[in-house]
């Protein structure tokens, strides 16, 4: 049996949480919203954070009527993940949190990093994170909106030096207050992890949530025939884009909320082609 799941960001920090849970589960059918129209999120109110983001999930239910939806965004996730389930309760809402939990596990020192957006290195949810999975350990947080737009208007034509020099502030950051291990805690940074892991150069272990949240979407909808787990690879530093351009076009559709500007859609356009992921359109 077969499950359709959407996937919500803010742009395209999600596409490797949609990648991975094709690898788990191949047969499923994968629909992703990029609220482009609103990016970023990380500097919003959380007022404004939970209205977008309703606003786009409404869409995703009217015209998609998925088996389960993946908030494909930490922001979003701790600002405003419970207000979202009470008011779609029909549907599986499943947020994406940073992994603090694995951090602490892997951590040797007791000393770990948090990068994500401003919104959610500051929010109240971290420190819940911090006192019930990692209350032996110091924890460094550090907010970097620039290398969200990085990521999200740059990375795909950037050279390896561009992404390296991207990444060079916060691992001389983390590394310089002795963190062991480091989260990305921001979907958008999953696309250089192995960027990170090179930068870094064995001082650091990088973790994301990526295996916690495909689990949990593919335990809410039921599934019991997934393949076997898929582990990190981190042989190439671009082994995360190289996934992406398998030779068989993947079931995935990639969508973006209404803008005004041809430079941006043909942008998003070109990015569908180069991963081979079908384009969707204009979500209204």
């Amino acid at each position: 049996m077969s499950f359709k799941f959407a996937f919500l960001d803010s742009g395209t920090g999600g596409i490797p949480y949609m990648q991975y849970l094709k690898q788990k589960c191949p047969d499923s059918y994968c629909l992703y919203l990029a609220d482009t129209l609103n990016f970023p999120y990380g500097t919003k109110t959380p007022q404004q954070i939970i209205e977008n983001a309703c606003s786009c999930i409404s869409l995703i239910v009217q015209k998609w009527n998925p088996d389960a939806i993946v908030i494909a965004c930490n922001t979003i996730s701790v600002t405003a993940l419970d207000v979202i389930r009470r008011r779609f309760s029909q549907v599986h809402i499943v947020g994406t949190v940073p992994a603090v939990k694995l951090a602490a596990t892997v951590s040797k020192n007791h000393t770990i990093g948090l990068l994500a957006t401003e919104g959610t290195v500051h929010h109240p949810y971290i420190t819940d994170l911090k006192e019930k999975f990692a209350s032996d350990c110091n924890l460094l947080l550090r907010g970097d909106s620039n290398l969200v737009s990085f990521v999200e208007n740059r990375f795909f034509k950037s050279s390896l030096q561009e992404c390296l020099d991207a990444v060079e502030p916060a691992c001389n950051f983390f590394l310089s207050h002795g963190c062991d291990a480091i989260i990305l805690g921001c979907t958008h940074f999953v696309h250089l992890r192995n960027i990170f892991q090179q930068a870094v150069d064995g001082k650091a272990v990088i973790v994301d949530s990526r295996d916690g949240v495909v689990r949990q979407s593919l335990k809410v909808v039921g599934e019991k025939n997934q393949s076997p787990d898929c582990p990190h690879d981190d042989s190439g530093i671009f082994s995360l884009l190289a996934d992406f351009l398998s030779e068989k076009p993947l079931d995935q559709s990639l969508f973006v909320t209404g803008f005004s500007g041809q430079d941006l859609s043909a942008k998003y356009q070109d990015l569908c082609r180069s991963l081979q992921i079908p384009w969707g359109g204009i979500l209204r």
